[in-house]
């Protein structure tokens, strides 16, 4: 586990990959709260 800053409630976390400067990184509870409010992703078969 590597240790990183959530980029939207600044809670310190822990993440199963290394983080990288160019993208965010989000604690459980903010990628949560993210992936609820997303729209559907529609899938073309």
């Amino acid at each position: 586990m590597y240790p990183a800053v959530c980029s939207e409630c600044g809670r310190e976390t822990e993440v199963p990959f290394q983080p990288r400067t160019d993208k965010p990184v989000y604690c459980r509870e903010c990628f949560q709260l993210r992936r609820a409010a997303a729209p559907p992703r529609s899938y073309n078969y």
